[in-house]
């Protein structure tokens, strides 16, 4: 599987801080519970390469 592979899979997810002070990524699909906890500094840089990733996926035409 990679990422152009489409998949029919609901998911939930949840981005919050936690009390320990980091920032928690938590997604949960079909009674699997994924937490990952990340510093500060490390949900920065993924949300810029989120941002990244929403620009280029503006450019790419539809099909």
């Amino acid at each position: 599987m990679g990422i152009n592979d489409e998949r029919d899979v609901e998911a939930n997810m949840q981005i919050g801080p936690t009390d320990t002070g980091m920032v928690r990524l938590f997604i949960e699909s079909n009674g699997i519970e994924i937490p990952m906890d990340f510093e500060p500094e490390e949900a920065e840089e993924i949300a810029e390469e989120m941002r990244a990733a929403a620009m280029a996926a503006r450019s790419v035409k539809k099909r």
